[in-house]
């Protein structure tokens, strides 16, 4: 989460005018590849042989595959693009961290 934070500051830097931050900007989507790439394996444990629920593979595979959309499309300079995807991948990874963190009921075990 917080590299996720990070990008939104330096692109906020980088629309208001800081060229400078463009480099670290760019270079904050490794991390996010990497963390993506890592949250989808979790998922992925998660829901085949830990016999959880099954969207937050999909939910992880949707941010994978998004970050790589932003990458082309912010390489590109697809700014109509790649803003609204930053804003919609931002929610779907608030509301994946609001899931973890949210205590569940323990559920029965198997005696």
């Amino acid at each position: 989460m917080l590299v996720i934070v990070l990008q939104g500051l330096t692109a906020g830097q980088v629309l208001g005018g800081a060229t400078d931050a463009l480099s670290l900007h760019g270079m904050g989507s490794l991390p996010v590849h990497v963390l993506g790439l890592v949250q989808l394996v979790t998922a992925v444990l998660l829901w085949r042989p830990g016999r959880g629920p099954v969207w937050p593979a999909l939910a992880s595979l949707v941010l994978f595959v998004g970050g790589f959309a932003q990458s082309m499309t912010g390489g590109g300079g697809i700014t109509v693009v790649h803003v609204p995807l930053a804003l919609g991948l931002i929610a779907l990874t608030v509301g994946m961290l609001v899931w973890v963190i949210t205590p569940r009921p323990e559920s029965p075990r198997a005696g």
